[in-house]
């Protein structure tokens, strides 16, 4: 079992910029034990006020777009050409069926994992994605408090994880490839709208010309959809993670963001309605746990749900007698 500190020793390392103490601060965030848990929150009440400073950036791409490349290549250009200290956290709700791929992405972030102004965190695996949003969001305000002022959230499993990524984050990069198939019907519509831009990558050698066909489709295709409530119109550009291409241009578009949201008010009642959205969800967790912890529960639970299995009892019943045990 890991060692236990007091709350303020956890405070004070994280906004000392303590790595060690902010690893074992999101170890907390992660444990499901309710010591745990709730010397967690005391921990992210402490540093709350030191938090909330940073650019929020989520990624997502389709399979086989090199996210862990793009990120890393993306990392060493914010580190080194715009003086940011970055923080990396993955969402992974996939990893206990697959085994997952962000401690893979670690390995292979080689030059960004031992960068001093980076931290990278992979994400625990978990059946709920509830549970994982939840240590990520909160892995955020560590990290935050920490004096990261650029964080990356990547999706590492694919459907619901994109939604709750757009839930958390500022900006919302879209990673695509040129030349593999048709591209837009290979991404869903949904996953389109929610983002603030779109990077094609890969875009070396014999690509080159296959990416800028791409930019101009993607770009037309974005025109067809109304405008987002930011008013900030998507930018489609090109890169290369493994030249080093384009990555100024990325974050040029990220800057260009900022400043239009920060200017109009969106950027700051985006946040409002996101705080307000993590407490709701923390609740309906919360009464979630709850009602799988307790004794009644773990003790009829399986019998009626053999009965809703076998059809024996209908699927509202069974629910409504476990409900009134509770």
């Amino acid at each position: 079992m890991a060692k236990r500190y007091s709350t303020e020793t956890y405070v004070q390392g994280i906004l000392a910029g303590d790595r060690v103490m902010l690893s074992r601060a999101i170890t907390l965030v992660e444990s499901k034990l309710q010591s745990d848990q709730e010397l967690a929150q005391q921990v992210i009440n402490g540093v709350l006020p030191q938090a909330g400073n940073s650019i929020r950036i989520g990624i997502t791409g389709v399979p086989g777009v090199g996210k862990s490349t793009f990120i890393e290549a993306f990392g060493n250009h914010l580190i080194k050409e715009e003086g940011k200290k970055l923080a990396v956290l993955a969402i992974d709700p996939t990893s206990q069926r697959t085994g997952g791929s962000i401690l893979g992405d670690k390995t292979r972030m080689e030059s960004l994992s031992i960068n001093p102004q980076a931290f990278i965190r992979p994400s625990p695996a978990g059946k709920s994605l509830g549970g994982v949003t939840r240590s990520t969001r909160e892995s955020i305000i560590l990290c935050e408090a920490a004096g990261f002022d650029a964080i990356v959230v990547e999706t590492v499993g694919v459907g619901q994880s994109e939604t709750a990524v757009h839930g958390m984050v500022d900006f919302f990069l879209l990673l695509m490839l040129a030349g593999a198939g048709d591209e837009l019907q290979g991404i869903k519509r949904g996953i389109m709208e929610m983002a603030d831009a779109i990077a094609i990558t890969k875009a070396d050698e014999q690509n080159i010309q296959k990416a800028r066909s791409a930019r101009v489709e993607y770009q037309n295709a974005l025109h067809l959809y109304p405008l987002a409530a930011s008013g900030w119109m998507p930018k489609v550009s090109i890169c290369s993670a493994l030249k080093g291409t384009g990555l100024d241009t990325i974050w040029q578009t990220i800057a260009e963001y900022l400043q239009l949201t920060q200017k109009n008010g969106y950027f700051e009642k985006k946040r409002r309605d996101q705080n307000l959205q993590w407490m709701y969800e923390a609740i309906r967790q919360g009464l979630e746990d709850h009602f799988y912890s307790h004794q009644q529960i773990k003790e009829q639970l399986p019998g009626i749900a053999e009965q809703v299995k076998e059809g024996q009892k209908s699927a509202f019943a069974a629910a409504a007698d476990l409900l009134k045990l509770v």
